[in-house]
């Protein structure tokens, strides 16, 4: 039986994972589950898979969690700093980090650093701090394992494939809501617009990095980690119908593609489970219900964060975490209606501008370079207000 933790169970990821661990009782045991504010949904996951720990991030609503588990062998912790403590918890197997933001670098440090494999859906975590992650699990003999879908298919592709040399891969995009649409037209769009994506259910923060084509740009910044590849040889294609979850082509041409019905139970299985598949009885994929697939060119000039992402990779150092905590300054102001779609793109390229360029930065130089360019970002916002 596979001990799980999961960090961020009240999200989108974290409720699917448990609906995994729900109908394989035989193969997971829940052991930690944490949540950012949602005590309620919290309470009743603690009282259903009656973990060992649970952590509540907001300190105001400790005692309500703490009330509501009185009786029950379940340790309550309150506060982000518990976070860590338990992402390094010993009777875990697997930390599932589905955190949303920059708030997952300390906790999947910390998991790296006490031997756990990391379920990994929260790719801010090596957006902002890549290469020091990467070293990190290489020290401590540790798998990442990526649970966005993209990812996933991009590491099942690779299975067995481990000595052959990589030429390129390709992440492929829904093209969101706005596929198609033009600058003039994404000028007025509102929030309700942006979080009606065609194909996937998510988190209200991720569905606008998908619209904005943001969340495109994080997965490139993250494959790069992920994969040990060079900025050249990630593409990025959008691909309406989100069938083909991401594709691999090797030197000699070949190239491998892992398909399925836009689920992420699927990876999200996959990687807690690896390497082993279990069986289930998700939606199965019918070509005859998709008789045509269609690729499609990126368009980084209508949509230029996906061109932010490209040009912060390309630079290194600590310009992806700039460009993450901008992102998710503008991101709440977008949803708070504080600022137009297109803004979002204006603020961030405006951080990446000013906020001083490190090359070989350290842990305390991320948090530093996030802390300052999220002050600010939010300083641009409300400047954009007035």
């Amino acid at each position: 039986m596979k001990r799980i933790t999961i960090l961020g169970s009240t999200g989108s990821v974290g409720t699917q994972a448990l609906e995994v661990v729900r109908d394989h009782p035989a193969v997971f045991k829940v052991t930690v589950l944490s949540a950012l504010k949602n005590s309620e949904l919290l309470i009743q996951q603690a009282r259903e898979f009656k973990p060992a720990v649970v952590v509540i991030c907001d300190e105001h609503k400790y005692a309500e969690v703490k009330n509501a588990l009185a009786g029950l062998d379940i340790k309550v912790l309150a506060g982000e700093a518990a976070l860590s403590e338990v992402a390094s918890y010993a009777d875990s197997d697997v930390v599932l980090t589905a955190l949303m933001g920059s708030v997952g670098l300390k906790p999947t440090i910390a998991a790296i650093k006490a031997g756990k494999n990391i379920a990994l859906a929260n790719k801010e975590t090596l957006v902002v701090a890549g290469e020091l992650i990467t070293e990190l699990a290489a020290a401590h003999q540790v798998k990442i394992l990526p649970v966005d879908s993209e990812h996933s298919a991009i590491f099942q592709c690779l299975v067995g494939e481990e000595h052959n040399e990589i030429e390129k891969i390709y992440l492929t995009a829904s093209g969101g809501p706005f596929l198609g649409k033009t600058r003039d037209f994404l000028s007025t769009v509102k929030k309700e617009q942006a979080l009606k994506h065609p194909n996937w259910v998510m988190g209200a923060k991720i569905t606008i990095d998908s619209a904005s084509l943001m969340n495109k740009g994080l997965e490139v910044i993250e494959a790069k980690w992920l994969f040990n590849l060079e900025v050249e040889q990630i593409d990025v294609i959008v691909h309406p119908q989100s069938i083909v979850h991401s594709l691999v082509q090797f030197t000699d041409g070949s190239m491998k593609a892992q398909m399925g019905v836009p689920d992420m139970k699927l990876p999200i299985q996959y990687a807690l489970n690896y390497p082993d598949r279990l069986k289930n009885n998700f939606k199965r994929f019918n070509f005859l219900e998709y008789p045509n697939f269609s690729f499609l060119k990126a368009d980084m000039e209508t949509f230029r964060n996906l061109d932010l992402a490209f040009t912060s990779l390309k630079k290194g150092g600590n310009m992806p975490c700039i460009l993450n905590a901008a992102n998710e300054v503008v991101v709440e102001a977008f949803l708070n209606d504080k600022i137009g779609f297109l803004q979002m793109s204006e603020v961030i390229e405006q951080c990446m501008e000013e906020i001083a360029f490190i090359e070989k930065p350290q842990l305390n130089d991320y948090l530093e370079t996030d802390k300052h360019s999220r002050i600010l970002a939010g300083e641009l916002v409300t400047k954009s207000i007035v």
